[in-house]
């Protein structure tokens, strides 16, 4: 079959190409912007990639199947042509993958607000130290595997679930359309505010989760977290709950974090499992790990999860743009993690205060998701950002489509944080922000630099770091 993928240069649209090429599908595409890495990753696949959006040339290729990549609205000339004509079937992404992909697997859907990369990233990753073959398709550049998707020949396939909407088309959660085996609800919390209206939204489409996965699967819950607690009970499949809480059937005891790592201890229904120390900072990451632990297990048919092999999470190494370090000397640090909800920025400075406890440490934040660039979690935003020594707010991304009133003022938070003891400043360019580190970083005196972002930050932190190695 000759599939078209609209959009194709996306994360998760390149690496889908990539596994249905491996199926031995014919595979093409188009976007607007075609640049390496994905680029040169499609291109090392033979997958012929076409720069621009053109209805004639979509046309004139004929595919039997078009995938439409999320970022794909009305208007678009070759949506466009799509809907006007009836012989060419149109899908979204999650649904080439609930009937491409998934048939025949057992899949390992990891869902939350916060830590689904690293989850799946941990799922697979462990799955991958067995003879069990699996698949996976993640959001990010694992450090661990050969790449962020991979086809696989057995049984478990591990997929990043995301609540976003699956299309213009397609307003339902992609994880919908998962064909969930073993669930994974690590968190929940408020977000996406251009998709949910509240928390409660939230929340529906997450019971709508747990309701598709059958009386055979898995639904392992975060047992200390309200909000998914709430979800519960799920008579119709096996709960496992997972947690530091002592009515959780699945315990993270004794959690320390140092300079080097942290260590913990993993207790299966009274039964040491695992006693874990790694590289990975905050309790955040133990929560993860203890999730991906059991989903490998339970996954790989070990029917008691003590038995499954642990020791290889010693020796992780995370994922790209996650407490990923960018430069180190005696004097500066840079260090960038992806956080755009004061949960994620709260836990990221939390862990980075653990690893680099002797060093000041400036947080630059940079509002770039539509519920980061909002003024919804100011106070929270706020109170999370005040444990850092010095903040400087990032241009709010797509200021000018919000009005003032929606808009999360950043000079605002900038002068309440300095009058509390935080030396803040708001920029309205990011080059400005550059400009003043590298002022800044002149003299440092053992300094720590955080980016925190869901984006690019502009190349920002990479080309500080870039500057920093000319400099020493």
């Amino acid at each position: 079959m000759r599939i078209y993928f609209m959009g194709i240069c996306g994360t998760a649209m390149g690496n889908a190409a990539l596994l249905v090429k491996e199926q031995g599908h014919e595979v093409l595409g188009c976007d607007a912007g075609v640049y390496p890495p994905m680029s040169d990753v499609l291109a090392d696949a033979g997958i012929e990639v076409l720069e621009g959006f053109d209805a004639d040339r979509l046309a004139a290729l004929r595919p039997d199947q078009v995938v439409v990549g999320n970022a794909m609205s009305r208007g678009n000339p070759e949506v466009e042509w799509l809907l006007d004509q009836s012989k060419i079937a149109y899908i979204s992404l999650p649904e080439l993958f609930h009937g491409t992909v998934l048939p025949g697997r057992r899949p390992v859907v990891i869902t939350g607000t916060h830590g689904k990369t690293t989850t799946s990233t941990l799922a697979a990753y462990l799955l991958d130290q067995t003879d069990a073959e699996p698949g996976w398709l993640i959001g990010g550049v694992p450090n661990d595997l050969p790449g962020g998707a991979q086809l696989g020949k057995g049984a478990p396939f591990v997929i990043e679930g995301d609540e976003y909407d699956s299309a213009f088309f397609d307003k339902r959660s992609k994880f919908i359309h998962y064909r969930p085996q073993v669930a994974v609800l690590n968190n929940l919390e408020f977000d996406h505010a251009d998709i949910f209206r509240d928390l409660e939204d939230v929340q529906r489409t997450f019971r709508h989760f747990l309701r598709i996965i059958p009386a055979s699967g898995y639904a392992l819950v975060n047992g200390d977290d309200a909000n998914i607690t709430a979800l519960l009970p799920a008579p119709w499949t096996q709960v496992v709950r997972v947690g530091v809480g002592e009515g959780n059937d699945l315990i993270i005891q004794g959690f320390q974090d140092a300079p080097k790592g942290s260590q913990f201890e993993l207790v299966w229904k009274g039964r040491p499992w695992a006693r874990v120390t790694w590289p990975m900072h905050g309790l955040f990451n133990a929560r993860n790990a203890a999730m991906a632990s059991l989903a490998a297990a339970l996954s790989s048919g070990c029917h008691d999860p003590v038995d499954f092999d642990l020791s290889a999470l010693s020796a992780f190494r995370g994922v790209r743009r996650r407490q990923d370090v960018l430069h180190a000397d005696d004097a500066v640090v840079v260090v960038e993690d992806f956080a755009h909800h004061p949960t994620a920025v709260a836990g990221a400075i939390e862990a980075l205060r653990a690893a680099y406890p002797d060093r000041a440490m400036t947080v630059c934040f940079e509002p770039r998701s539509n519920t980061a660039a909002s003024s919804r979690f100011h106070t929270e935003f706020q109170e999370a950002l005040s444990h850092a020594d010095a903040v400087c707010f990032g241009a709010v991304h797509r200021a000018e489509r919000m009005r003032p009133s929606e808009r999360l003022d950043t000079q605002a938070m900038a002068e309440t944080l300095s009058a509390a003891g935080v030396r803040a400043l708001a920029f309205d360019d990011n080059s400005e922000l550059k400009a003043h580190l590298i002022r800044a970083l002149a003299k440092p005196r053992c300094e720590l630099i955080v980016f925190l972002t869901n984006g690019s930050f502009d190349g920002l932190p990479r080309a500080l770091a870039q500057e920093l190695k000319i400099l020493r």
